[in-house]
């Protein structure tokens, strides 16, 4: 069933677990992902970013994520990714996603707040929730050490401000990971992530969970984040199982990239639960 993820996150938040957040860019990887959410019965956020729009566009990742969302009786969050541009966001709710993200971590703070205010006011009139992002997840290329990285740590006092300020539903905060494929070993600041999740109560976002490892996922999921981005190692999962099966035509290479995402995904929900890790 299409739902907003309002009391998801919160339940999450309540029961440290985290909701995976894999990002489609077609129809095939849409319909894994809620194929698996429904096999375990598990709430997931079938994400499309607006980087992603060259593969197909807003009105057809909103025709799919309905159309797959609404065959279930799973909660399945229509989510757009890192929406930077107020008129595609505004389209995307338009279009019936139950939940966006604006992206103006790179901007100062007081924009981020102005812009993140504008998008909160037209999404909470139409009952759609609203994800920003604070301080700024960079790329992996460029994960070194902290001195190299171009990521920006979360500050804990500019969070309880920019909540206070926008109203937004869910923050995603910057402790350490990175977008894409590392460059050097990801080095998370747990005790940044608990000197957050303590100062607010908005639910907290991860992205960059890709290649971060499966201890510190779990740790992250079980300490204070409610939501985990994941896309490059759902390409890394599909790639591997189409070089294993060695498929002999397109519909096979078809079948296989599938078979591994969904294995991608099964894994990611037993690490971001919060049963005993093992």
């Amino acid at each position: 069933m299409l739902v907003t993820s309002k009391e998801i996150l919160i339940t999450a938040k309540k029961k440290k677990y985290a909701v995976p957040a894999p990002n489609f860019i077609d129809l095939d990887s849409a319909r894994t992902y809620v194929s698996v959410a429904e096999k375990y019965k598990q709430p997931i956020f079938l994400a499309f970013a607006q980087a992603h729009q060259a593969f197909i566009s807003l009105e057809e990742a909103a025709l799919i994520g309905k159309f797959l969302a609404e065959k279930v009786q799973v909660p399945i969050v229509l989510h757009l990714d890192h929406g930077t541009d107020e008129t595609y966001l505004k389209k995307a709710i338009d279009l019936g996603f139950t939940s966006v993200m604006i992206d103006a971590s790179m901007a100062s703070f007081e924009e981020n707040v102005r812009r993140t205010q504008s998008v909160v006011k037209y999404a909470h009139e139409r009952g759609v929730v609203v994800e920003a992002e604070i301080g700024h997840v960079g790329s992996g290329e460029n994960y070194e050490n902290h001195d190299h990285s171009d990521s920006i740590y979360t500050e804990v006092k500019d969070a309880i401000a920019f909540v206070e300020y926008t109203g937004v539903d869910s923050l995603a905060v910057s402790i350490g990971t990175a977008h894409g494929h590392y460059k050097g070993k990801p080095i998370l600041s747990f005790e940044r992530l608990h000197e957050i999740s303590q100062a607010i109560e908005t639910p907290l976002v991860l992205h960059g969970g890709s290649g971060s490892g499966d201890a510190n996922l779990h740790r992250c999921a079980t300490e204070g984040i409610s939501k985990i981005n994941i896309f490059t190692d759902f390409l890394v999962g599909a790639m591997n199982e189409i070089h294993s099966s060695q498929p002999e035509d397109y519909l096979a290479l078809k079948q296989g990239a599938n078979h591994g995402m969904a294995a991608v995904l099964e894994h990611y929900l037993k690490i971001f639960s919060n049963n005993e890790f093992q």
